[in-house]
């Protein structure tokens, strides 16, 4: 069984893990907090205009929870529960306001992982693709939204049906339950590859790798993830297969994720997002 207490080499504060001690274990307030953490990197227009140098967008790749409390330190060294201007904050996207949440929250013991999918109250009509915590309150694992500070549904105990995690949209996505098109990076983005079945299969997989703590960055591919813009039918059957194991509650996911296919290896591809250009990186 994989411990969700401990940290992953993703979530490790490093250096900066005393810091983390103000602030919990109320998960409450580990919510709150890390809102406040995160400027996302195009949610409220370009950065610029909000104060940030176009050069900070740099931050939206940092990887590892120790980086991102690194550069938060060196922008505001007060103690985290303390409000930050958004200049203060670091530059990042859904996954990094779920990392800091999840590494505050195995900080203090908390049974707490990363799940990858598609938020239905983000946008009328559409499911986004995002990135939330699944905390275990002792009796079931419930969805915690650190993102936002408050929204249309309890972002503590979001509903499943409002928020898909990988298998359970693919499956919706492919039973017709949801139109494929309607699962999206963003409804205004035409990049290829970033909706339908191509973009859920994407999120199923980063998902698997995050329920065995290998919470990657959202554009990063590995194994049989590419960045071709449609699926094959060996791809569509892979995935059917994978959502109906990860679907099952007894599912042995390092099984699952102990494939060549599905493994994280020690060298992956990230699309730069200052250059927008694919890069080598070595992992940690």
């Amino acid at each position: 069984m994989i411990d969700y207490t401990t940290h992953s080499r993703f979530t490790d504060p490093g250096p900066l893990a005393g810091w983390l001690d103000g602030v919990g274990p109320d998960l409450a307030q580990l919510r709150r907090v890390a809102a406040g953490l995160v400027f996302h990197y195009w949610g409220n227009g370009n950065i610029t205009d909000h104060g940030f140098p176009a050069e900070r967008l740099a931050e939206v790749d940092l990887r590892y929870a120790a980086d991102i409390l690194a550069r938060l330190h060196e922008l505001n060294p007060a103690p985290l529960g303390e409000q930050r201007a958004p200049t203060e904050r670091v530059v990042g996207c859904c996954r990094d306001f779920t990392l800091l949440f999840v590494a505050m929250a195995r900080h203090h013991g908390i049974p707490a992982r990363s799940r990858v999918g598609f938020a239905g109250y983000l946008a009328p009509g559409w499911y986004l693709d995002h990135v939330v915590a699944e905390v275990w309150d002792g009796r079931r694992w419930r969805l915690v939204d650190p993102q936002f500070l408050d929204g249309e549904v309890d972002l503590m105990d979001v509903p499943r049906d409002r928020f898909l995690v990988g298998a359970d949209a693919w499956r919706a996505a492919r039973s017709g339950a949801i139109e494929a098109d309607r699962f999206v990076v963003s409804p205004e983005m035409t990049v290829p590859g970033t909706r339908g079945l191509t973009q859920v299969r994407h999120d199923l997989v980063q998902d698997l790798a995050s329920l065995n703590k290998h919470e990657m960055i959202l554009w990063d591919l590995w194994g049989s993830l590419s960045d071709e813009p449609e699926l094959s039918e060996e791809d569509v059957a892979a995935a059917d297969e994978l959502a109906a194991l990860l679907q099952d509650p007894e599912a042995d996911v390092r099984a699952a994720f102990d494939t060549d296919a599905y493994r994280v290896s020690p060298v992956i591809t990230s699309l730069d997002q200052v250059t927008q250009l694919p890069v080598e990186v070595v992992l940690r």
